[in-house]
């Protein structure tokens, strides 16, 4: 009888420690798959170094808002994530390609970021930018004959761009929002949503989606959603 309560005892063992390999193969399987397409969507690689570019709070150049710098935190953790190196440069100072370098460009382009004005007048000749003082929109987007209205404090926009620049060899990331609210939201969607990103748009290469950010005053930048995909639009002049 001993032995035989010794050969189940050794039988349980045996069964539980298969039980937690396999557990633990699936886990790092998911891990392993998750990673794949994080560096898909974001276009990063372990041992890249990611390029965040820093923006101006409007109207006030030499200073970041509280969300842009949560914005760029984002950028940080997720780029951590894919095991690559950070490196922060204001857009103020930063001319040239991002070389081999993924770039996560934050700002809107009207009096945020100069190097945000340059990659939208470039490459999203679909989508126009009603400025602050717009008498009708201020701060609308307009793409597909499709005016974004933002409505202060409650409900507002972002863009999210990827897209390889000229001389570049790795993408961008370009986050346009209509306040600096809307671009922490932005990178926290990136960060979290990924899979929504990959299974929404025809190719992780090139995209621009466009989000919204409703009931700001209840949920903050957490509250960010998928609005539209713009990719068929943004990327052609006068779509």
């Amino acid at each position: 009888m001993l032995a035989g309560a010794l050969g189940d005892l050794v039988l349980g063992l045996l069964a539980s420690c298969l039980s937690g390999l396999a557990v633990w193969l699936w886990q790092r399987g998911r891990h392993n798959r998750d990673l794949r397409l994080r560096m898909r969507v974001v276009g990063a690689r372990p041992g890249d170094t990611c390029l965040i570019v820093m923006n101006n709070k409007y109207g006030a150049p030499g200073t970041t808002h509280h969300h842009d710098v949560q914005a760029m935190i984002e950028a940080a953790v997720l780029s951590h994530s894919l095991e690559c190196e950070v490196e922060v440069v204001r857009s103020d100072d930063f001319r040239g390609s991002n070389g081999n370098r993924p770039e996560f460009c934050i700002g809107g382009p009207l009096g945020s970021n100069a190097r945000s004005a340059g990659h939208v007048a470039h490459t999203l000749p679909g989508v126009t930018f009603h400025p602050y003082t717009h008498p009708e929109h201020p701060l609308a987007f307009e793409a597909g004959g499709v005016l974004h209205r933002r409505d202060s404090g409650n409900e507002e926009y972002v863009l999210l761009a990827k897209f390889t620049a000229p001389g570049g060899e790795r993408p961008v990331i370009l986050v346009c929002g209509q306040t600096a609210l809307t671009n922490h939201a932005a990178l926290h969607f990136l960060r979290r949503s990924y899979r929504r990103i990959a299974d929404t748009v025809a190719s992780t290469d090139r995209f621009c989606l466009l989000l919204k950010v409703p009931s700001i005053r209840t949920y903050g930048h957490q509250g960010v959603v998928l609005e539209r995909d713009l990719t068929d639009v943004a990327f052609t002049p006068g779509a």
